[in-house]
C-alpha cells in the first residue's frame, strides 16, 4: 500500500551554515534544502518531531507548507547525528505525481519461520530494496513473509512480490535473509560432551636439578 502524504509546516531560511542549524536544532526545528524542477535550491527550517514521526511511519512523500505555499515533496537524503538517534539534515526533491522515481523501501519482515521448529534462527542481510515507481505508489513498506522458511533457505530480492506498478531495481540475486541452525563454539560443545577442552602445551625452559648448578658454578 502506497503510503499516505504527510503535512509538514516548513518556513524559509535565509542564514546557513554550522551556527544556523545548530541555533535551528536548539529550537527543535531540522535545517532542510529543497532541491528539483529547474528552480533555485531552497533552504527551509521543519519541524523535528513532525518530520521523524513521519519517517517512522514509513512517510516518503511530504505536503510542506512553505511560507502559506504547498508543495509536494520527495526525500532525497537524511542525516543523522553520530549515535545516529537524532535527525540533523534533511534533502527534499521537487516532483510531479506522474512522474517515476528511484527510492528505497524498508522490508518488513513478517512472520515465524517453520525452521524455528529444528532450532533454526533467521538473520537478515538487507533492510531495505530499490524500487522505481510513479510518486503516488511509493510503498510504505515491502511485506515479506517468512513463516514458510526451513533451515537452509533463504530470500532474495527476485522472491518478493513487489506491488502493481512497482519495479525492483535491487540486483535480484541479492541475499535478503537466510534460516539456518548456529554451530556451537568448541568451550560449548566440550561443555556438552562432559570433555574438557585441549590447551596448548607450554613449552617452558627446563630447570636445573638440585645440585646440577653448583657442580656448574664449580668448574
Amino acid at each position: 500500500m502506497a503510503a499516505k502524504e504527510i503535512l509538514l509546516k516548513a518556513e524559509t531560511r535565509n542564514e546557513v551554515g554550522t551556527k544556523c542549524a545548530a541555533k535551528l536544532r536548539s529550537q527543535k526545528k531540522i535545517p532542510a534544502i529543497v532541491y528539483g524542477h529547474k528552480q533555485q535550491p531552497t533552504a527551509i527550517a521543519i519541524d523535528q518531531h513532525a518530520f521523524a514521526e513521519g519517517l517512522h511511519h514509513g512517510h516518503r512523500l511530504f505536503d510542506v507548507d512553505i511560507d502559506g505555499k504547498t508543495e509536494k515533496l520527495l526525500i532525497k537524503s537524511v542525516q543523522h547525528d553520530y549515535l545516529g538517534s537524532t535527525i540533523i539534515h534533511a534533502d527534499f526533491l521537487r516532483v510531479d505525481l506522474s512522474e517515476k522515481v528511484k527510492v528505497e523501501v524498508p522490508v518488513n519482515y513478517k512472520g515465524v519461520p517453520a525452521g524455528k521448529q529444528e532450532g533454526g534462527i533467521l538473520e537478515s542481510h538487507l533492510d531495505k530494496l530499490e524500487v522505481e515507481c510513479a510518486v503516488v505508489e511509493i510503498p510504505a513498506t515491502i511485506d515479506v513473509s517468512v513463516k514458510a522458511m526451513k533451515v537452509g533457505e533463504s530470500i532474495f530480492a527476485k522472491d518478493v512480490v513487489l506491488p502493481a506498478g512497482v519495479k525492483l531495481l535491487t540486483n535480484p540475486e541479492t541475499l535478503l535473509i537466510a534460516c539456518f541452525v548456529p554451530t556451537a563454539a568448541p568451550a560449548e560443545e566440550a561443555a556438552e560432551t562432559g570433555e574438557e577442552p585441549t590447551s596448548p602445551e607450554v613449552i617452558t625452559e627446563r630447570k636445573p636439578k638440585e645440585g646440577e648448578e653448583e657442580s656448574e658454578d664449580k668448574k
